[in-house]
């Protein structure tokens, strides 16, 4: 009787070690599980929410992060995030003057914000600047043309990048040098740009109807000095400069950008973006 009773014992306690190592196992499966259903949108916004917190006018994450955010955006496809390639955001209208372009407001804080710009086919976003951003842009689906431009701030001291106003020009004109200049299909590997390089002015054309998400950190703020300025572009070889001299086979790689006021080439329409919703921890 005594030794069913000790066998006894130790199988309870077997049983119960066996049963708690069991409880555990399956808890952690559980969690990886709800881990892993969280929606990718949601996986975005917290890594944003990290990359930026000590963020500000001119601040760039540091490359782990970078990269952390970067493979987080790579991720993302339309299904994503509510979209189609056949929704009427992308179709284009005869009667439009100039095609529309919808954006989808996603999430905004004064550290980061997250949207999505939705463009039919020949849609284009003008040349325009990131002032103290970084920015990261996924194409989610279609063809784009992107060209991109940095300021020219690497010429001897005693060569102008800069042409002044005159009678026959109203407005400053400053030398950029192109950096990016092709087309791109998704998927391919989301474009960031720097506060100082990288391509800070750039202008979208759509190809195909296409979507792009855009993450800026900060976002623009009128407040803190963060104002989205647009410019003209124009050959380097328009204008002749004196004491200023680029070797023939790379004029081609550099421009003259004029700020500009009007935009009557742009027609931008706020929508309800009806992907899945941000949970603010």
């Amino acid at each position: 009787m005594g030794i069913e009773k000790t066998l006894a014992e130790r199988k309870g306690r077997e049983f119960c070690g066996f049963s708690r190592e069991t409880i555990a196992s399956s808890n952690s499966r559980r969690n990886r599980r709800r881990q892993r259903k969280k929606p990718p949108v949601q996986m975005l916004f917290e890594t944003c929410k990290f990359v930026f917190a000590s963020g500000g006018t001119g601040f760039v994450p540091p490359p782990q992060d970078i990269g952390k955010l970067r493979s987080v955006l790579d991720g993302i496809r339309p299904k994503d995030v509510g979209l189609r390639p056949d929704m009427p955001y992308f179709r284009s209208s005869a009667t439009q003057r100039v095609p529309r372009i919808q954006y989808l407001h996603i999430y905004e804080c004064e550290k980061f914000s997250m949207g999505i710009f939705c463009l039919p086919p020949s849609g284009v976003i003008p040349l325009h600047n990131h002032p103290g951003m970084t920015v990261f842009s996924k194409l989610l689906f279609g063809t784009m043309h992107i060209k991109s431009y940095d300021w020219v701030v690497d010429l001897p001291p005693e060569s102008p990048n800069i042409i002044n106003p005159s009678e026959n020009q109203a407005r400053v004109m400053r030398l950029a040098k192109v950096k990016v200049d092709a087309d791109f299909t998704a998927p391919c590997n989301p474009s960031i740009l720097y506060p100082e390089d990288g391509g800070n002015m750039h202008c979208f054309t759509a190809v195909t109807a296409c979507a792009v998400l855009d993450v800026l950190g900060p976002p623009y703020s009128d407040t803190e000095g963060r104002h989205c300025t647009y410019y003209h572009n124009f050959p380097f070889s328009n204008f002749s400069v004196d004491g200023l001299s680029i070797p023939e086979e790379e004029k081609s790689s550099y421009e003259w950008l004029q700020e500009r006021e009007e935009l009557e080439d742009l027609e931008v329409n706020g929508k309800m973006y009806n992907g899945p919703k941000i949970v603010e921890s």
